[in-house]
């Protein structure tokens, strides 16, 4: 009985992180913007999606991008920026 009530919980936290996003989605794009096609309006919600995900910072997150490792360099992890630093 304890593992529905946890995947409850779980499922009920996913939701608000929708509904969040979904109101800020709407708040700041959807309804400042007239579509005129439905590219348009893809292309526009892929940028503000890499924009939130990427970019902006979350407080929650101690002010940081939520997907940060999405905007480094792909050689700030390897070894190879050890070697060019030093």
């Amino acid at each position: 009985m304890q593992e529905g009530k946890g995947a409850l919980l779980a499922m009920l936290r996913e939701n608000r992180y929708v509904e969040s996003f979904n109101g800020k989605l709407r708040d700041e794009l959807v309804n400042r913007e007239i579509f005129d096609t439905l590219l348009e309006a893809r292309i526009l919600v892929e940028k503000r999606r890499r924009e939130y995900n990427q970019v902006r910072l979350h407080s929650s997150l101690a002010y940081l991008p939520p997907a940060p490792e999405a905007i480094q360099p792909p050689y700030a992890s390897s070894t190879l920026a050890y070697e060019v630093v030093h």
